[in-house]
């Protein structure tokens, strides 16, 4: 059977996909394994989430944390099956056994006995594992999972839940361990939180900017010509301001710029227009139009 042009294309699109997918999978657990056995196990600090549980059960139980990261996840993975797709739980399993094997057989010898440094890097390696299990479309550390479907059946948030699951399992700690142990786990937590963001979100955060403004137009002109970045349009039928009901026809801009520009687009606005209405919100992730500089032609 002859292969048209374009499933050629798609078969190759479906390729690079599931390649940098277990790309970021491999990295992800490569860097969780090195949190795990080089920082976090041997000073038994915990981190949040279902593998801080783990780690929490083979301190006051000697199981094989191996054994227990798989335990501990299974059920999660099971629930992801359901509530997003069998895809997902397929890659997140096959992660977490991976993980569970390198944690079994590899050995890492302890890179340092300082508490804080064991704290801020342990952190650190295994958020940047869950970060990029996440990018490759899995998870390995499977309470998020259980948040999503916590907050499509109650008024919680996935936040919400995220911080009550921690703030119990710290404080068991802190009642089983000491609360030296339970402070040291919490900075652990904050540390693989944050190295989770930024690989999730990368240094150039972006924010969208709304603008409601009588000289549309000319702030246009000034944010692709003198900024240089790109900028939408809308039409907006009129609605409801400081001056009443307002039925004129107006443009709404929006553009979506690093937080890095955000002072200096401000500064442009205001030149053109000091009661422009503004609105600014963040922005996880773009992908095509035109974010950076456009090029500049002769």
């Amino acid at each position: 059977m002859s292969i048209t042009p374009h499933s050629e294309v798609l078969r190759r699109i479906e390729f690079r996909r599931h390649t940098k997918d277990a790309v970021f999978i491999l990295a992800g657990v490569c860097c969780a394994s090195l949190g795990l056995k080089g920082f976090l196990l041997p000073s038994r600090f915990l981190d949040g989430g279902a593998m801080g549980l783990a780690l929490m059960v083979q301190a006051l139980s000697e199981i094989d944390l191996s054994l227990l990261i798989v335990a501990m996840n299974l059920p999660f993975i099971a629930m992801g099956a359901r509530q997003f797709s069998i895809a997902f739980a397929v890659k997140s399993s096959a992660a977490i056994v991976l993980l569970a094997m390198m944690v079994h057989f590899l050995s890492f010898p302890p890179v340092t006995v300082d508490k804080l440094l064991i704290a801020v890097f342990g952190g650190f390696f295994l958020g940047a594992g869950i970060g990029f299990a996440i990018r490759g479309g899995a998870v390995i550390d499977g309470s998020e999972v259980l948040a999503v479907s916590v907050s499509r059946r109650s008024s919680l948030t996935v936040g919400d839940f995220i911080a009550v699951f921690n703030v119990v399992l710290f404080a068991g700690a802190a009642l089983l361990f000491s609360i030296e142990t339970a402070m040291y786990s919490m900075l652990t937590y904050l540390s693989a939180s944050k190295t989770v963001d930024f690989i999730l979100n990368g240094i150039e955060e972006y924010i969208g900017v709304m603008i409601v403004s009588d000289h549309a137009e000319e702030i246009r002109h000034r944010v692709t010509h003198d900024l240089q970045r790109g900028i939408t349009v809308f039409k907006s039928e009129g609605g409801f301001g400081k001056s009443g009901v307002v039925q004129m026809e107006k443009k709404i801009l929006f553009c979506a710029i690093t937080r890095l520009e955000v002072t200096k687009l401000l500064n442009e606005i205001e030149k053109v227009d000091e009661r422009a209405f503004v609105i600014q919100y963040p922005i996880k992730d773009t992908k095509g139009g035109m974010i950076k500089k456009r090029p500049l032609h002769d």
